[in-house]
């Protein structure tokens, strides 16, 4: 299965969801859009997503967004930032691409790429 954390208002994650559709329907593979405003993930689902991304905290969020300034997050600690972005989805970078256990922030959108084909060069 491969998973894709969208939002549909945004130009790059509809560009990937396009790109992530094509792999998972050439591979036969499960496709679940999960639009993560609608259904935020949970402080623990983010600490997962973080492992898997290999980033820090602060490399998942969207610095530019009015609540990542009115939350003061600037100097925040790792454990701030996460909760932030459990309490405050739309600070979260997107879109996220999940399969095979790692993650991706597909922005640009041509970066899934390498994702994808690390996967099919594993066959799967």
């Amino acid at each position: 299965m491969i998973t894709i954390l969208h939002n549909p208002r945004c130009s790059k994650s509809r560009e990937a969801l396009v790109l992530t559709q094509q792999f998972a329907t050439e591979q036969g593979l499960a496709l679940e859009v999960r639009d993560y405003q609608k259904t935020p993930l949970t402080l623990a689902q983010l600490i997962v997503l973080q492992k898997q991304l290999n980033l820090c905290a602060r490399d998942m969020l969207r610095d530019n967004e009015a609540e990542y300034a009115a939350l003061n997050l600037a100097q925040a600690d790792e454990a701030t930032l996460l909760q932030a972005l459990a309490d405050h989805p739309a600070l979260l970078q997107r879109p996220v691409v999940i399969f095979n256990g790692r993650a991706l922030i597909a922005r640009p959108p041509e970066r899934l790429s390498a994702l994808l084909q690390t996967a099919q060069d594993r066959n799967l």
